[in-house]
């Protein structure tokens, strides 16, 4: 059992001609679940990281279980409008229009060590702008880490060009 063999391949989805990488059937088994887990905690745990930043949605499953394991704080990353308290954000550029990502003025103390945390990096723009928002608020990046790269999109030379360290636990090439 490898974790990308626990990854389900939906074709057209949810466009024509897009292949979409699909992490429940990975979540949904347990091996394969700790399995992912551990093997971020393996890698992070000598790091020092005070909290994790997941972006919205799987972003938080991986990330919250990640900082409960690290014993350190979680950080939600969400689309504009969904945090109840006072927030600060970061819009960015879409392939067909913009969007804008979200956390709390309160989430992440000035000089706090972050560790970014989503499922999936394909073209990079939203872990870009995620990276964007926690450095606005003084945090300090120390590593972007996802379950897969997908690296014919660009998504990680992007986050590399910005002297940004990226992680993968695995890749999905060309299709």
């Amino acid at each position: 059992m490898t974790i990308k063999s626990l990854i389900r391949t939906v074709p057209h989805y949810p466009k024509q001609g897009i292949m979409f990488r699909d992490i429940t059937t990975l979540l949904k088994d347990p091996v394969g679940f700790r399995v992912t887990i551990n093997e971020f905690v393996h890698r992070y745990t000598a790091k020092d990281i005070d909290k994790i930043a997941g972006i919205e949605s799987r972003g938080f499953i991986i990330g919250a279980a990640l900082a409960y394991q690290l014993g350190v704080g979680f950080v939600p990353i969400r689309k504009k409008g969904k945090l109840p308290a006072e927030t600060v954000g970061h819009d960015y550029e879409l392939e067909y229009g913009a969007d804008r990502i979200e956390m709390h003025t309160d989430a992440i103390r000035k000089g706090e060590r972050v560790l970014l945390v989503d499922d999936l990096l394909a073209t990079g723009g939203t872990a870009e702008a995620a990276v964007k928002l926690i450095e606005k608020i003084g945090g300090k990046v120390v590593e972007c880490c996802f379950v897969i790269d997908l690296p014919d999109i660009g998504g990680r030379k992007r986050l590399e060009k910005l002297k940004h360290k990226v992680f993968a636990l695995c890749e999905f090439e060309g299709d």
